[in-house]
């Protein structure tokens, strides 16, 4: 990228470009996304100083290049268009790149520092070649020659590093410390290392309208949208990546500021169909002043310092709801020069308390000391603090930014603009980016969290709000297109009925929450029939985002403090054996070696678990805990003929016993296992040797007992640290077979103490049951035929037989 700015800039004094503006742009795209791969994939093994530096060049360039593309179009007319284009990107990344830089040299990270600084200076001296003609370009294009050979470098220490196996780490190169260094301070606590590129895009937004007001640039218009739409795509980008990083507050943070940089952009695009400014609809900005405020009080628990930036926001609502004209107003760009620099000198601290053993103070820990002298509320801490409901997950909960959408899109619509210049108030960015965009994240991220029920309610609302809002708010329909909206508008009344319905078992606020919904699109439906009452609009859309903003004030305090001082209610209709999403059952990853101690230790008090095995999914108890087999016992509902089983690590555990099995019988033993073959073999006194006592009457029947070694390292790891376990499948007797974890808790409900979890079964069939009463006659007889064929176990058989 920068060998092809540094011939661009070469070529610049000539008559033609050697480099077409629209190729260079689409260049500059194409390498933007492979800058943005390879900060996102080093940002998730904990190297934040490459990962920032590639996410802000990334940004740079898809902004860059498609301010190039509007210029080789024609879009851009003169020159002084082309300047007040790119000069506020430019401004941004010159003094964010100086920071990366400066931490950079402080970190002794030189090759990375130098590369930063280079393209900060070539930015410097193009922002001084577009205001006097004493700077030339060639200036600009040694600076990228600097990055294209420190690059060169770089990329040659990475191949040799692998190519020679970790061999050969040219200076500078080798990332393998500064990851190790970063590893260990991730393990003290939850770190975003995100954080820094979604601060540095709100300096970039900022700056475009900071610019117009310190008379840096002349005008706003579109040449500058592709900086402030560039930051909002990056900045949702940076809100996922925060849940992934377990950072809740600062993921809804984002998303909130990903939505300004959409507004302004949508501002910008707008007078190329008007020449006049839109107005903004004030009680929008009223109310998301207010989600700041409670979303800054909330973040100053974690850090005072962030929570304190959260306050520029907070006035900036303020201001932009101040003046009629928004972001054209002189109030809201003085607000934007005074978040250029706040976000710059948190970029700073972030960034250099990410990487430096030595911190800057932030006043985190200070507020939540305060707190533990409270009796009444408490902060959660531990490793289970975003645990899911269901199974194990890898993002955070994004319930709060979903909620607050939903705030955000009620009020946006409570300003009705003019039928005849829909587009003359701004509502559709927060309708549709809000409501719609931001809200298909939280869908996803729910589901991803294994709620499907409020998944599938935010993935529905989202698309409700995004296609309402584009065709009402956009002057889309008209008279003769009002029967085919009232059809579609009553089709997803249809649906939402279903999810009221369905929200009965879920909690009394999401009851409520899905009722209030359904007023909306009752005022949908009246709209479009041109029957609406005067005022049902207004009071819909307020009882609906007052029950919204209740919902997420108690996400926020849910995810923040123990128990729950804003309760969402109990099921208002409350099924049998299901527990209605109230428990929380413990779901902990198998990958780790901590979670498969923290089940053993469950089943030696007696609990009972859902755990993965070679096969399905089964439920657990300790041989040595009558109580917890009883329970197990209980639990599934068992039939007659379908005995529990018993389930071993190793043949060492029945070694004590070896001279009451038959020879044949301990030989075919030991050639069938580990494998998914459970052998049905006659009780006898072996049992006592296992501890089984009080256990054994609810094991086998009163002439046989099933019994198995997995072939499952994480299953027999678990039986080695609490010895025998008593096994049956993870599903009520009759159902079909758990083939994941997510499926345990929905059909055990609190009957199941705690769930390991690994995702889908590796097969989908139970293990073959072999009956080995009558072994030794030389016959077998199989209960039933599961993932293991007859023939095969027949064929080993057959071996032990053979002289």
């Amino acid at each position: 990228g920068s060998l092809l700015l540094a011939v661009h800039f070469y070529g610049l004094p000539r008559a033609a470009p050697l480099i077409p503006s629209t190729a260079l742009g689409v260049l500059l795209l194409i390498l933007s996304s492979l800058l943005a791969y390879a900060g996102i994939r080093r940002s998730l093994r904990n190297a934040s100083l490459f990962s920032s530096l590639c996410l802000t060049m990334s940004v740079f360039w898809c902004s860059y290049g498609v301010v190039f593309i509007l210029g080789g179009q024609g879009v851009l007319n003169d020159i002084g268009d082309f300047r007040n284009a790119l000069v506020p990107g430019l401004v941004t990344f010159t003094l964010a790149l100086l920071i990366i830089a400066v931490v950079g040299f402080l970190c002794r990270e030189v090759i990375l520092a130098m590369i930063a600084s280079a393209v900060s200076l070539a930015s410097a001296h193009e922002v001084a070649t577009h205001y006097s003609t004493a700077f030339g370009s060639s200036a600009v294009a040694c600076n990228y020659m600097i990055v294209c050979l420190v690059g060169g470098y770089f990329a040659l220490g990475r191949i040799l590093y692998f190519l020679t196996k970790e061999k050969i780490a040219l200076p500078g190169t080798d990332l393998a410390k500064t990851k190790t260094h970063e590893q260990m301070q991730s393990t003290r606590g939850s770190m975003n290392h995100f954080a820094v590129s979604g601060l540095i895009l709100n300096m970039l937004s900022a700056s475009v309208f900071g610019c117009r007001l310190l008379g840096v640039t002349g005008k706003l218009f579109i040449g500058q949208v592709p900086w402030l739409w560039a930051a909002g795509i990056y900045q949702i980008g940076i809100c996922i990546l925060s849940y992934r990083a377990m950072d809740v507050l600062m993921a809804t943070f984002f998303g909130f500021t990903s939505i300004l940089k959409f507004a302004g952009g949508y501002c910008l695009l707008y007078q190329i169909w008007q020449p006049e400014e839109p107005s903004f609809p004030t009680p929008f900005l009223v109310v998301f002043s207010i989600l700041f405020a409670v979303l800054a009080l909330f973040l100053t628990l974690k850090s005072p310092v962030d929570g304190l930036y959260l306050l520029f926001y907070v006035a900036y609502c303020i201001a932009l709801a101040c003046r009629p004209k928004g972001f054209f107003e002189g109030g809201p760009q003085g607000v934007d020069v005074a978040i250029f620099v706040a976000s710059a000198l948190m970029t700073l601290i972030h960034l250099y308390n990410v990487k430096a053993s030595a911190k800057i103070p932030t006043g985190k820990g200070a507020v939540k000391a305060l707190l533990a002298r409270s009796s009444f509320l408490k902060i959660r801490e531990g490793a289970d603090l975003h645990a899911p409901y269901l199974g194990y997950s890898k993002y955070a909960d994004a319930e709060v930014l979903g909620y607050a959408c939903s705030v955000l899109a009620s009020f946006a619509i409570t300003m009705t603009g003019d039928p005849q210049a829909p587009l003359a108030t701004v509502v559709i960015p927060w309708v549709v980016v809000a409501g719609g965009i931001l809200k298909l994240l939280g869908g996803s991220v729910a589901f991803a969290r294994g709620k499907t029920l409020e998944s599938s309610v935010f993935i529905l609302y989202a698309v409700m709000w995004i296609i309402w809002g584009l065709t009402r708010y956009g002057g889309l329909y008209g008279t003769t297109r009002s029967f085919h909206a009232a059809v579609g508008i009553i089709a997803f009344m249809l649906f939402n009925g279903f999810i009221v319905f369905c929200t009965l078992f879920l909690n009394i606020a999401w009851f409520f929450y899905s009722l209030a919904f359904l007023l909306i699109a009752v005022s949908f439906l009246l709209d479009a029939i041109h029957a609406l009452p005067a005022g049902y609009d207004i009071a819909a859309t307020l009882i609906f985002g007052l029950v919204s903003f209740y919902c997420f004030l108690s996400a926020l305090f849910n995810s923040i403090f123990e128990g729950s001082c804003l309760p969402m209610g109990r099921p208002i209709v409350q099924l049998s054996g299901v527990g209605g999403g109230m428990t929380k059952c413990l779901h902990l990853p198998a990958r780790k070696a901590s979670s498969v101690k923290r089940i053993a230790d469950i089943l030696k008090n007696g609990g009972t678990c859902g755990i993965p095995t070679d096969t399905v999914y089964v439920l657990v108890a300790a041989c040595n805990r009558p109580d917890a087999v009883e329970k197990a016992h209980q639990s599934k509902r068992q039939a007659q003929d379908r005995p529990m089983s018993l389930w071993i690590s190793s043949l060492k555990q029945l070694e004590p016993a070896k001279h009451l099995f038959t020879p044949l019988l301990w030989d075919f033993m030991e050639a069938a296992w580990p494998s998914p073959i459970s052998l049905v073999v006659p009780r006898g006194e072996w049992v006592d040797f296992l501890g089984m006592k009080d256990s054994a009457k609810y094991v086998g029947t009163p002439q046989s007992i099933a019994i198995r070694i997995p072939d499952c390292s994480v299953t027999t790891h678990l039986i080695d640290l609490v010895g025998p376990i008593v096994v049956t499948s993870a599903n009520p007797t009759g159902e079909a077979d758990t083939t994941h974890h997510n499926q345990v808790y929905a059909k055990l409900g609190d009957k199941v103490d705690a769930v390991l979890c690994d995702g889908p079964s590796p097969e989908n069939i139970a293990s073959t049951v072999v009956d080995c009463t009558k072994i030794d006659s030389g016959n077998i007889g199989f209960f039933r035929v599961g993932i293991i064929p007859k023939s095969q176990v027949k064929l080993i058989l057959i071996l032990l037989l053979l002289p």
